[in-house]
């Protein structure tokens, strides 16, 4: 039998994360004796989901992470690394602040294909996020394929030209929806694991991060939790920021409704303990955990700055981060005693299957043609 083609994913990290995540779903369910995964990652520690690659056949390269005043030894650890490996079929980059410096390396050391993957539409505030449009920019030139996980993604990275013109293609995120699908044992197991039987339980998913913006979360949930003596908030999730939201929430006297659960791969079981999903992002390129809580059948509440696509059913409501927090909270409140419904199916058949994905991936990475995604 011949050996599968390799495929190289350029990330910053193996941690528990969104785009992580969502690859390694499709990891789990290609065909692994046509394509294996290898990952390029910028940073030294160990990461989340090291053991599972490894497990799965796959290889953890690391190279130092990007620092502007680093660019020269940056790009130099770059060509180290591919004048060493010549064996991959493709770079498959998700990390696009980067892109238009690793791929073009890639390619001139003899690699077939490279991808630029946007996975977000925007970028962090201040200096760090105008270096990334700048080192950015030429991106769209320096790659044989653009893909996006949603319009608002394409446009943020490679301009709206590329994307009206269809030369960007749009892939949904799609995750593993099954483990998400509502089973109310489920949930009376994890109500009662965290101790929150009798209460009403306002959830989220992501990392502590400007754009997840958790600052006004927790001051809509402050408004909950002022007409509502029995709301507790759920936040899974770790960051840099996870501190400093603790401080926030003892200044809003609410410490002692909010949990701090930090990362879990079984997320699934807390989708199934919440009662609504509240995720007031700044920007997102298409959040897989808006996916995930739909799955579990949860009424969700998000910022009218996330792409449309990721409204799969219409148990999810877009509002401003610019209304006031207590405008926020009366939305929750008023669909309070909402009835979970089992919108399983709903999903899948909308392109969010991540088995059904996993193919069509497959397909491209042998043929390089992405008609099949």
């Amino acid at each position: 039998m011949s050996e599968p083609i390799r495929i190289l994913h350029v990330l910053g990290s193996t941690d528990l994360g969104g785009a992580e995540s969502r690859i390694m779903d499709i990891y789990r369910n290609i065909d692994r004796g046509e394509v294996e995964f290898d990952f390029l990652v910028h940073q030294e520690k160990k990461g989340y989901y090291d053991d599972e690659i490894k497990a799965m056949g796959g290889r953890v390269y690391r190279i130092p992470r990007f620092r502007l005043y680093n660019i020269g030894a940056y790009k130099k650890a770059v060509r180290a690394f591919f004048a060493e490996h010549h064996e991959f079929k493709a770079v498959h980059g998700h990390m696009t602040s980067t892109a238009a410096i690793y791929l073009p390396i890639a390619k001139k050391s003899g690699i077939p294909m490279t991808i630029a993957h946007a996975r977000s539409a925007g970028v962090d505030k201040g200096i760090k996020g105008r270096i990334t449009l700048w080192i950015r920019k030429p991106l769209k030139r320096r790659c044989d394929y653009m893909f996006a996980c949603s319009g608002l993604a394409a446009e943020a990275v490679f301009g709206r030209k590329n994307t009206l013109s269809g030369r960007v293609k749009i892939i949904p995120n799609a995750v593993d929806v099954a483990p998400f699908r509502y089973r109310k044992r489920v949930r009376d197991r994890m109500r009662s694991a965290l101790n929150v039987e009798d209460k009403f339980v306002v959830g989220h998913v992501g990392r502590f991060h400007y754009a997840k913006n958790h600052e006004y979360l927790l001051e809509v949930f402050a408004q909950i939790a002022k007409k509502k003596e029995d709301a507790v908030l759920l936040l899974l999730g770790e960051g840099s920021r996870m501190e400093e939201m603790k401080i926030t929430a003892v200044s809003l006297g609410i410490e002692d409704k909010v949990f701090f659960l930090g990362n879990h791969k079984d997320t699934w079981d807390y989708y199934h303990a919440m009662d609504f999903f509240v995720f007031p992002s700044r920007y997102e390129g298409l959040p897989g955990t808006v996916v995930e809580a739909q799955s579990a059948g949860l009424r969700c509440l998000v910022s009218d700055t996330i792409a449309k696509e990721v409204g799969i059913t219409d148990l999810v409501t877009y509002k401003s981060i610019t209304d006031k927090p207590e405008e926020w909270a009366d939305y929750v409140l008023k669909h309070a005693d909402y009835q979970r419904e089992d919108v399983y199916e709903q999903i899948a058949a909308a392109g969010f299957d991540v088995r059904r994905q996993a193919k069509r991936y497959e397909q491209f990475y042998l043929t390089g043609e992405e008609d099949y995604l």
